[in-house]
């Protein structure tokens, strides 16, 4: 039987200023629900949520509001009266990442959940543009190597790419 590589798990973006690329959108028209797929130049993923509909129906200004900024700004285009969130794949942001601690829905006395916060969102032109560590832009070819490392058995299939998670 064929072995699965194993990564070595989950990990929380740590906060600090990071430049983010947006690779993917699911856009649920009818239901006014929306999902920003991004990733850090190491790799790590991150998804915005935005509910542009509320449950009535109605817009969703705050929803749309915070929206609207994101894609302005990824785009560098302020002026934009629309947008196909398709054109948003590719577009760069730098943001500001901050931790809020929380305690857990219907979890144990003192259980938590940590949610990653971008806040502050620039423009950026990609990851070397980027005002983030350069400490980060030194890593992430070994980090790179090293996730395929252990994405990558020894059979020679990337189970990731196969999953379409890269």
């Amino acid at each position: 039987m064929a072995r699965i590589g194993l990564t070595s798990g989950f990990s929380l973006i740590p906060e600090e200023t990071h430049v983010f690329q947006i690779i993917g959108v699911n856009y649920k028209e009818a239901f006014g629900k929306l999902e920003i797929t991004m990733r850090t130049q190491s790799g790590q993923k991150h998804t915005e949520r935005y509910s542009l509909l509320k449950s009535d129906g109605s817009p969703n200004d705050g929803a749309l509001g915070a929206f609207s900024y994101m894609a302005k700004t990824a785009l560098q285009d302020y002026e934009r009266a629309d947008v196909d969130p398709e054109e948003l794949v590719g577009r760069y942001l730098e943001c500001d990442v901050e931790h809020e601690v929380l305690p857990k829905r219907d979890g144990k006395e003192g259980e938590t959940v940590t949610f990653v916060r971008l806040a502050d969102k620039r423009t950026s032109d990609g990851w070397a543009s980027s005002s983030a560590p350069q400490a980060a832009a030194t890593q992430a070819a070994p980090v790179a190597q090293a996730e395929k490392a252990q994405t990558t058995p020894a059979g020679g299939f990337d189970l990731t790419a196969l999953l379409g998670l890269k």
